[in-house]
């Protein structure tokens, strides 16, 4: 499937509120999937538009989830269905999107991020989520299915525990600790890398190594770019002032603020480690530069008597000693050889031959 991305200069002089996609199209279709249910019953009905949908009367919970956002068309239907503002709609059709959390009369919107982490590329994989929560409905907009929701889907199905009974506040508030648990899951394949990074910079640094590096620290600033407004949402989620969430769901959302404030502290140290191994690497080519001048030095020092020598007898003049002598080039070379030991000798009591 090919892939056209919309950028942002094709909004330039429209309205507010006008729903034109920007991004990437992620998915061919559209697809809806409902999940209604409370404490007795559950029905799930999946579709490519509402009218086959067939939305029922608010009894319960209901849960639309959207995958693929470029239908400008379907994204106003849902609108008008649900009564969402079109700046809503619009920065919901708006995939690069900060993580924010707009307050509205009769819902909540928030928007956040999906971070995924390829270990061949080293590369991190981002996108948008968007989240509606309303009084009796959760909306959840993604730009393609990913299966990340699936464990909440399979609660619901089992009844288990009571998310069936706690109301949309609650559901949003897994759906929340979803998504920040799948940080941790980047994390710590980035960290791993990170390990890997270190023995080899340790052993012997190469010009890969350090293209790793540098990679790895522009990825860390992407999750911390998407991770810090992330924790001021959850801290506004908290303070309930709209009164969405019940008391216990609060303490839930204080658990997902601890998790967010503990991956903030462990990516800040995994940026200091990043940066401890750019200086490492500096340091490891600094030190092989001066073992191989060090090198090139002894070497020239232990040429300096043979050439002094060489070049002695290689003066022009009638009389030198040892010129007519049939043992005088051996003797020279003699000199050159002992010479030359004694040298290496001393070199070697003060370890300049030494490759530490």
């Amino acid at each position: 499937m090919s892939r056209k991305h919309k950028r942002r200069s094709e909004k330039v002089g429209l309205p507010a509120g006008s729903l034109i996609h920007i991004g990437e199209v992620k998915t061919e279709r559209p697809e809806l999937v409902l999940i209604s249910f409370d404490g007795n019953q559950l029905t799930e009905k999946a579709a490519g538009n509402l009218t086959d949908l067939c939305l029922p009367e608010a009894v319960g919970t209901r849960w639309l989830n959207v995958y693929g956002l470029h239908d400008p068309d379907l994204m106003a239907e849902i609108g008008r269905t649900f009564n969402l503002h079109p700046l809503v709609l619009e920065d919901i059709l708006n995939t690069d999107q900060r993580p924010k959390l707009d307050t509205y009369d009769d819902y909540l919107f928030l928007v956040t991020r999906f971070f995924s982490y390829d270990k061949s590329s080293m590369l991190i994989g981002s996108e948008q989520v968007s989240i509606v929560l309303g009084r009796d409905f959760v909306l959840t907009f993604q730009e393609r299915r990913t299966g990340s929701f699936d464990p909440l889907r399979e609660r619901l199905r089992a009844n288990k525990g009571h998310i069936r009974t706690a109301g949309p506040g609650y559901l949003a508030y897994a759906l929340l600790d979803i998504i920040v648990d799948r940080y941790f899951i980047a994390l710590e394949q980035i960290s791993d890398d990170c390990e890997t990074l270190e023995d080899e910079v340790l052993d012997k640094p190469t010009t890969c190594v350090l293209q790793n590096i540098h990679k790895l620290k522009r990825e860390s600033v992407t999750l911390r770019r998407a991770v810090w407004p992330l924790r001021e949402v959850v801290n506004s989620l908290i303070r309930n002032e709209s009164g969405f969430f019940t008391h216990e769901t609060v303490l839930y959302l204080r658990d997902v603020y601890d998790h967010t404030v503990h991956f903030i502290e462990s990516l800040e140290a995994l940026r200091d480690l990043l940066a401890g191994m750019l200086d490492i690497y500096l340091s490891s080519i600094s030190k092989r530069v001066n073992m191989e001048v060090r090198a090139l030095t002894v070497m020239a020092m232990l040429f300096m008597p043979a050439t002094l020598i060489a070049g002695v007898f290689g003066m022009n003049f009638k009389y030198i000693p040892l010129l007519d002598s049939a043992d005088g080039f051996w003797v020279a070379m003699g000199g050159m050889a002992t010479i030359a030991s004694v040298m290496g000798l001393i070199f070697w009591r003060r370890q300049w031959l030494s490759r530490h």
